[in-house]
């Protein structure tokens, strides 16, 4: 099956090498048109062994997580380095895991054009480079489990793969970026990509309250603990479990006012309740006073739920702008009416498959379809047919970053949107952040601070997330900024918004109003649910669209109900998503001339990363178990104490290998011979024998030693232990950026990197108005034209 024509990338011929550790990375690719070939050995990737299987018949087609991530791809089996380096001379971008052997130096040398990604565990230098890990190993080291589960057990995965699948994403983004700047050098370049760096991100910036002596967020059981605030966010209701957004402070008060005024209509609490200004409230309280208040908070949302069922209080959510979010499985995703509506879906035989991840108006992604069988296509054909390379400029020494020149406009807030355009800056493009002062970013005031909490200008999050922007203050209320912006418009090449839908259109400033403005604009607005659909006014943030999306389902402990995974979670991958929908928009503007609109939902992003989970729901009408730490497929594996309170190391048996040598410094060679089978029978017995010995030891021991012996294992890190971390300080993940009030902060580099042109963060987030007069200088402004819109209060 070739790549349609209309498609965003169809002169792109990718090899994909990888297996389940990155299959998804060309899933992504060949949804944008890219002819993406799976290049395996002659007994296949190992995802195709890899259960659940199709109605539970094991075989190399039948995988789902093989069927999943493959769908649209062809397959390719090779013998040898002679033979990749074949296909190699006409690809131009190959993506590898450590499935087998490959000399990547040696095929950048007899094709100087192609692009090499390589994903693994920690990247592909530093002290950690050739350390064993799994997903639960990798998630202890970002830092993530540790924010994960009960308090007083062990942390926690989400239940399923999501490490891999984070690098998997910021591989695809890390060859779109090559790929564009291969337009002005016309060579290729090497893209390394720590799994590690990229789940970062989903502890929400909370390991930089290490680096200015801020205490970081707690894990708790379908909560979070915030300074003397402890909070719930799953409630049980009378059909299941939902999560609410109840937090004081400036991001969330106004949420937690609307909801208490209901729940009083309601009869379910107090008046107190009801009338308290949530808003004013610190996020960091210690005040007695307000303590009192979330707990009797608490109990009241708790009384309210147990009587309501998830269908009775989403659609209160809907109406009222609340943040009830009902816990859904995969299955409940399989039947929601929203994703229908929105035609969503792809069917392959006769199976619901996950649909596309962003809906582009122009060019429709190619979402599902069939994985091929081992070796479908011949080696022959592949090299008869060629691929039809796009045309190259000369070989340069340019050394720009990837997008210099690109000019984006940045109408986005809190964290996904920014995120998106942060990683847009990070790699040269000029990114005009508007926001007004009259509707400040609620970001600003996310915790950690530096210095005292409160001040608009002291988040790290904002100073993060924004690095590297132009900020310019616009208030669009004014009638006098709609002019301002469309100037800015008719400078710019990128729109991002992430308004709630159908804002842009009553501001007068909608797409087809751009459109006509600059007829080559592209248009990216964000949502949680998309631009249309039933569930489309739906308000909220990435923790309420995480419990939409499954993610909450997939984690926690079997005798209890799901605890979720920290924060705002569909927030840290969409990020991913909305980046490689405007870079293959890019890439058919450079070959038609045309811009376009995406309508990028965090719904249909973020679903991605289980969508082997829906087709398992699909085909096998199977629910997914709450199961805390134990997988299906893998022996011991779990999470064991170690000395020190509240101290833990994840170790995890991948194969037969792995348990022979832990069995070793175990001690009982008596049980190094157990098959995979045996030890999924007796892991409770294996459990107990590995934190008896566990116990005994300093956490950083057991770590050493078993990977001395090429066992998977790692503390479970704190958010102290990630910015100590010598991997992670060898790729200067955290790094000092300046600030005009702080002189210096902290911002965290983005896992993307590319061997010629990386990207970096240049400057904290701004301050209001910060570059006020350098974005009226890009618009040509003279000085009675500015002095008009200062007195007009449309700057503002």
């Amino acid at each position: 099956m070739g790549p349609s024509r209309d498609a965003m990338l169809p002169a792109y011929r990718v090899l994909d090498l990888t297996d389940d550790r990155g299959d998804l990375a060309g899933y992504l690719l060949a949804q944008l048109g890219a002819d993406v070939v799976a290049v395996e050995p002659l007994e296949g990737q190992r995802s195709r062994r890899l259960g659940p299987f199709l109605k539970d018949r094991e075989g190399d087609d039948s995988s789902v997580g093989h069927r999943a991530y493959n769908a649209g791809k062809r397959s390719v089996v090779v013998e040898g380095q002679a033979e990749l380096e074949m296909l190699a001379a006409d690809a131009d971008v190959l993506i590898e895991c450590g499935a087998f052997p490959v000399d990547l130096a040696r095929l950048r040398e007899l094709n100087p054009a192609l692009i090499t990604v390589s994903i693994s565990a920690f990247g592909q230098t530093g002290p950690k480079a050739g350390w064993a890990a799994t997903d639960l190993i990798i998630g202890a080291a970002a830092g993530v489990i540790a924010l994960t589960g009960d308090a007083d057990r062990a942390p926690i995965r989400v239940g399923v793969s999501q490490t891999w699948r984070f690098a998997a994403t910021d591989a695809a983004c890390a060859a779109l970026l090559a790929l564009w700047e291969r337009h002005q050098s016309g060579r290729g370049q090497h893209a390394d990509i720590s799994a590690q760096q990229s789940y970062v991100c989903a502890t929400q910036y909370q390991c930089m309250a290490a680096l200015v002596g801020r205490e970081p967020s707690q894990r708790i059981a379908g909560g979070l603990r915030i300074g003397g605030l402890t909070v719930r966010v799953v409630y049980p209701c009378s059909d299941g479990h939902v999560s609410v957004g109840f937090l004081t402070g400036p991001l969330f008060g106004a949420y937690a006012e609307r909801m208490f005024a209901w729940i009083h209509e309601e009869g379910c609490c107090s008046k107190e309740l009801a009338e308290a200004k949530w808003t004013a409230m610190g996020l960091l309280s210690d005040d007695p006073e307000v303590l009192r208040l979330v707990r009797e908070g608490d109990e009241a949302i708790a009384r309210f739920c147990a009587t309501r069922s998830k269908a009775v209080l989403l659609q209160g959510s809907i109406d009222r702008r609340l943040l009830f979010a009902p816990i859904m499985t995969p299955r409940d995703l399989l039947a929601l009416e929203h994703l229908a509506v929105r035609e969503w879906w792809r069917e392959t035989d006769g199976l619901r498959c996950a649909g596309p991840f962003v809906r582009a108006e122009a060019s429709p992604l190619q979402a599902g379809g069939h994985a091929p069988r081992l070796g479908e296509t011949a080696l022959e054909e592949l090299r008869a047919a060629g691929a039809e390379r796009p045309s190259l400029p000369p070989v340069t020494a340019t050394e720009d970053l990837p997008l210099a020149g690109l000019k984006v406009i940045d109408l986005t807030w809190v964290f996904a949107g920014p995120a998106t355009t942060r990683v847009l800056a990070d790699f040269g493009a000029t990114v005009v952040h508007i926001e007004s002062q009259h509707r400040p970013d609620t970001i600003r005031g996310a915790t950690p601070h530096i210095g005292e909490p409160g001040n608009p200008e002291n988040s790290l999050c904002w100073h993060s997330l924004n690095a590297g922007k132009l900020g310019f203050t616009l208030n669009l209320a004014n009638p006098l900024s709609r002019d301002v912006f469309l100037d800015l418009v008719k400078w710019a090449d990128v729109v991002v918004e992430s308004f709630s839908p159908g804002a842009m259109d009553r501001l007068g400033i909608g797409y087809s109003t751009l459109r006509a403005v600059n007829p080559r604009i592209i248009m990216l607005s964000s949502s949680l649910m998309g631009q249309n659909g039933p569930m489309s006014k739906f308000a909220g943030f990435g923790m309420s669209a995480a419990a939409i999306a499954g993610f909450y389902s997939l984690a926690g402990w079997p005798d209890q109900g799901p605890s979720g995974p920290y924060g705002a979670y569909t927030d840290y991958p969409s990020p991913r998503f909305a980046v490689a929908a405007l870079m293959g928009a890019l890439e058919r503007r450079r070959r038609t001339g045309e811009g376009q609109y995406l309508d990028f939902a965090q719904l249909e992003g973020a679903v991605q990363l289980i969508a082997p989970e829906l087709l398992d729901a699909s085909a096998n009408n199977v629910e997914p178990e709450l199961r805390g730490n134990q997988d299906p497929t893998m022996a011991p594996h779990g999470v064991y104490p170690v000395v020190g309170d509240d101290q833990w190391v994840a170790i995890a048996c991948e194969t037969d290998a792995h348990w022979a040598m832990l069995a070793k410094a175990l001690g009982r060679d008596d049980l190094s011979g157990l098959g995979v089978d045996a030890r999924l029978a007796r892991r409770a017995e294996l459990d107990e024998v590995i934190a008896s010995w566990s116990g005994e030891r300093e956490g950083e021991a057991v770590e050493s030693e078993l990977q001395a012996l090429s066992v998977p294992a790692h503390r479970v890190q704190y958010a102290g232990d990630v910015v100590a971390d010598p991997q992670l300080k060898h790729r200067e993940h955290f790094t000092q950026v300046p600030h005009p009030l702080h002189g210096k902060t902290w911002a965290e580099r983005s896992p993307i990197r590319l061997s010629r042109t990386p990207g970096s963060p240049k400057w904290a987030g701004p301050t209001f108005g910060e570059h006020m007069q350098q974005v009226l200088e890009l618009l040509g402004y003279d000085d009675e034209r500015t002095a008009e819109l200062v007195a007009a209060g449309a700057l503002e």
